[in-house]
């Protein structure tokens, strides 16, 4: 099987780094008052700077399709053009429509000729999935190339207006008219932007990184949903669909917000991912010492000193000075996460031939976990 190597990376984040204290005047006032939460989750997440696909006045000025294809864009010239794509990948959590796929709106925007198309879905795996399926296609011998991305336009869902009719409903009700934590919270987590990597047959270019394996796990057989959209939790932890409900349930209860239940996520998500890793690594022979990088993608960094004592547990000691990450400055945008970390050490100047980068990727959608491991060529 010819091997496969990531040749080329780009991204494309939106307009200006929005600051912590920038926030709510994006997103919005919900019920014209200040989140009570918000101040204590950026506290916890760490995160200083993000970007928004939106301007000032909470209007949105690109689509998840366009984000995507501003980021393939970065992947041309005059050796490598959008007439050379044969397959593209797209992943994201955060699509512009129930129909058609993230990816033929994006082979819409790029007029170039008839590709081979995938769609992924999910949470923050969106992006592995769809790495991973231009990895197979290469790898097999079906392409010579495929370009994959990781992206989210999630900001429009968090904008204040979107809850107006829960608070009107509340108000009526004579309830206290606060959106539930499990909405509040995820407001002061996501942020926009998209990725894209070019992987081909040949090792091309400066430092191209070969692959030399993907894993991926699911958890889903033992654990409810964690993170979801589209639906509620019912007390047997059941997701109720958005089309079984009134459609004026959808507004009065929010339905399509995105929420997370975060007992369930401190139970779990670091648990499942050290045992997820250690098995990934044991299947592949590699241990702690081969990784020169380690770019995890964490939501926050509440998680990360917990993430190193579970995996320090298991054995998987990989020192601190090791970790590559960059959610202080973009933020955590889901599914495009990996892609902005790998894009920004392939850029950086510090790969050296030889080194070895590990990938992890979380997803507390219903718990999967996803590794890559590379080697610079």
């Amino acid at each position: 099987m010819p091997e496969v190597y990531i040749t080329r990376s780009g991204k494309y984040l939106p307009n200006e780094p929005v600051s912590n204290d920038e926030m709510e005047s994006f997103l919005g006032l919900i019920n014209d008052a200040a989140s009570k939460a918000r101040r204590i989750i950026l506290r916890n997440n760490g995160i200083k700077s993000r970007y928004y696909a939106l301007d000032k006045d909470g209007n949105p000025t690109h689509t998840n399709a366009e984000l995507t294809n501003n980021a393939i864009k970065e992947l041309f010239d005059e050796s490598f053009t959008s007439k050379d794509i044969e397959l593209l990948s797209c992943g994201t959590s955060t699509p512009d429509h129930l129909l058609p796929s993230h990816a033929a709106m994006v082979h819409g925007l790029m007029k170039n000729q008839s590709v081979e198309l995938n769609s992924s879905s999910g949470v923050c795996n969106a992006g592995m999935n769809a790495l991973k399926f231009g990895y197979l296609s290469v790898k097999s011998g079906s392409t010579n190339n495929a370009v994959c991305t990781g992206s989210e336009r999630v900001s429009t869902w968090m904008l204040a207006d979107k809850y107006e009719n829960e608070i009107d409903n509340l108000k009526t009700l004579e309830e206290q008219p606060i959106i539930a934590f499990k909405k509040d919270f995820l407001r002061w987590m996501l942020s926009d932007g998209a990725a894209a990597f070019l992987l081909e047959n040949k090792p091309k270019g400066e430092n191209p990184l070969k692959m030399d394996w993907m894993e991926a796990f699911s958890y889903a057989f033992e654990l409810e949903a964690c993170m979801y959209a589209g639906g509620d939790k019912l007390e047997n932890g059941e997701i109720k669909p958005w089309s079984d409900y009134k459609s004026n349930e959808w507004l009065t209860q929010s339905v399509f917000s995105i929420k997370q239940d975060v007992k369930i996520l401190d139970q779990y998500i670091l648990v499942k991912g050290a045992e997820s890793m250690k098995k990934a690594m044991d299947k592949n022979n590699v241990k702690a010492e081969d990784i020169t990088y380690f770019l995890p993608h964490v939501s926050s960094h509440y998680f990360v000193a917990g993430l190193n004592k579970e995996l320090s547990a298991l054995g998987v000691e990989i020192p601190m000075e090791r970790w590559f990450m960059n959610l202080d400055r973009v933020g955590n945008v889901g599914s495009a996460s990996i892609y902005l970390m790998l894009e920004e050490l392939m850029n950086s100047g510090k790969l050296k031939k030889g080194d070895k980068v590990m990938l992890s990727v979380p997803e507390s959608g219903r718990f999967s976990y996803s590794y890559a491991f590379l080697t610079v060529c």
